[in-house]
C-alpha cells in the first residue's frame, strides 16, 4: 500500500482533532484554527501565512496534504463546468459538477469512487464500486472549487449527487456534513446542502434523528414498487411504502420538507396514470417532486417527449401535489455523473 493513503487525509480533521493532534506534538492548540481557515481556504501547508515552518514540516510529516487535481474540464453553452478530478496519487478519479444560478453558485459532489447501486439510468456505476470517500476527500472537493472562485462559499449550495449513494458511506457523508458546516471553516448552512439518496431506509431515519437540518432528496423514479424494483435495484429490498414512511419521518424529526426527485422515462414511468398513481402515494404529505426529462447516458432508456412530460407534471399540480420541471443543465457536456470519467477510461 502506498505511504500517501496510510496517513491521514489533513482535510478529514475538524478543528477539535487538528487541535488534539498539536498538543501531542507540543505545539500551541491555538494554531488549529487557524491552520483549518487557511486548509479550507485552499492553502497549501508550506504557502500557509502565520504558520511557523517548523509545523509546517510536522504537519507535512504526519499527515496526507492534497486537494483534488484536475484532470479534465468540460464546460457547457449554459455555463455548467464539469470536471474530471483525481482525488489522490493513485489515479482515483471522480467527477464533480458547478453550476451558477440566479441565487449563487451549486457545487455537486460525489460520495463514493463508482456505486454499487446499480440504478438503470445512471452511468456512475457502470464500472462498478470502487472505494468510498472520506469526509476529507468529499469536503476537498468543495474547497476545490470554492477556491477556483475566490473563496465565495457564504453563496455557495452543495448537492451530494455525484458518483456513490452517500448513506452506503453514512459516517463519512455525516462527518463531511459537520466539516463543511464548521464556523472556522467554509461555515456553509446545512440549510444549503441537499442530500441525494436512492432510499436507505435504516439510514434516513438515523440521519433523522441529527436534525442538522439538511434537504433530503429522495430518488423515487417511479409511482409503485413493480416499476421501481425494475430500475433501481435497492428498491427490492425497500418497498415504495417504507421509503415514504421513512420521508414523513424525516419530515417529523427536521421539519424540511423533503423532495421527490423524479427522472421522465418514455414509456416506463411517464405516463398520465403513472402521474395519478404518484398523486395517491404523496396526497397530504408536504412534499415536492422535482420533475426532470431522463438525462441520456448512451443505453436504451429515453425521456418522453415534452408534450408527455408536461402533461404528467400537470396532472400532478391539478390534484394537489406540488411539483417543478427541473431545467437539464450541461447536457452538452454530458452532465450526468460518471459519463466524463466512463470517456475518459475508454480514451485510454
Amino acid at each position: 500500500m502506498c505511504y500517501y493513503i496510510e496517513m491521514i487525509n489533513i482535510y478529514n480533521l475538524s478543528p477539535i482533532e487538528l487541535k488534539e493532534y498539536l498538543v501531542s506534538i507540543g505545539e500551541p492548540k491555538f494554531r488549529a484554527t487557524q491552520i483549518f481557515q487557511l486548509l479550507h481556504k485552499g492553502f497549501p501547508i508550506m504557502e500557509m501565512p502565520t504558520i511557523p515552518t517548523s509545523l509546517k514540516e510536522k504537519l507535512s510529516r504526519d499527515f496526507y496534504i492534497r486537494l483534488p487535481q484536475i484532470i479534465n474540464e468540460h464546460i457547457s453553452k449554459d455555463g455548467t463546468r464539469k470536471f474530471l478530478i483525481e482525488i489522490d496519487e493513485s489515479n482515483t478519479m471522480v467527477e464533480c459538477v458547478l453550476m451558477t444560478q440566479e441565487y449563487g453558485l451549486t457545487i455537486c459532489v460525489s460520495t463514493q469512487v463508482g456505486c454499487k447501486m446499480g440504478c438503470a439510468f445512471c452511468a456512475s456505476g457502470k464500472e462498478g464500486f470502487v472505494r468510498n470517500l472520506t469526509a476529507g476527500e468529499i469536503l476537498s472537493q468543495v474547497i476545490l472549487i470554492n477556491k477556483l472562485h475566490n473563496n465565495s462559499s457564504n453563496t455557495m449550495r452543495i448537492v451530494l449527487m455525484g458518483s456513490g449513494e452517500p448513506l452506503d458511506n453514512y459516517d463519512n457523508f455525516v462527518k463531511f456534513v459537520q466539516l463543511v458546516n464548521e464556523k472556522e471553516g467554509l461555515n456553509i448552512s446545512t440549510r444549503n446542502i441537499s442530500l441525494s439518496t436512492v432510499g436507505i431506509v435504516p439510514k434516513i431515519r438515523a440521519f433523522a434523528d441529527l436534525q442538522n437540518g439538511v434537504n433530503l432528496c429522495i430518488s423515487l423514479h417511479a409511482p409503485n414498487d413493480e416499476i421501481r424494483r425494475k430500475i433501481i435495484p435497492m428498491a427490492r429490498k425497500y418497498s415504495i411504502h417504507e421509503l415514504i414512511d421513512s420521508a414523513k419521518y424525516y419530515f417529523q424529526k427536521t421539519g424540511r420538507r423533503v423532495i421527490f426527485e423524479y427522472s421522465l422515462i418514455d414509456e416506463i414511468n411517464s405516463k398520465v396514470e403513472h402521474a395519478r398513481e404518484l398523486v395517491t402515494l404523496l396526497k397530504g404529505f408536504p412534499s415536492h417532486v422535482n420533475l426532470i426529462n431522463l438525462n441520456p447516458t448512451g443505453g436504451p432508456l429515453k425521456p418522453p417527449s415534452r408534450e408527455v412530460a408536461m402533461k404528467f407534471m400537470d396532472t400532478l399540480i391539478k390534484n394537489g401535489i406540488s411539483a417543478t420541471m427541473r431545467k437539464s443543465k450541461g447536457q452538452d457536456i454530458e452532465g450526468a455523473c460518471g459519463m466524463l470519467k466512463l470517456r475518459a477510461n475508454k480514451t485510454n
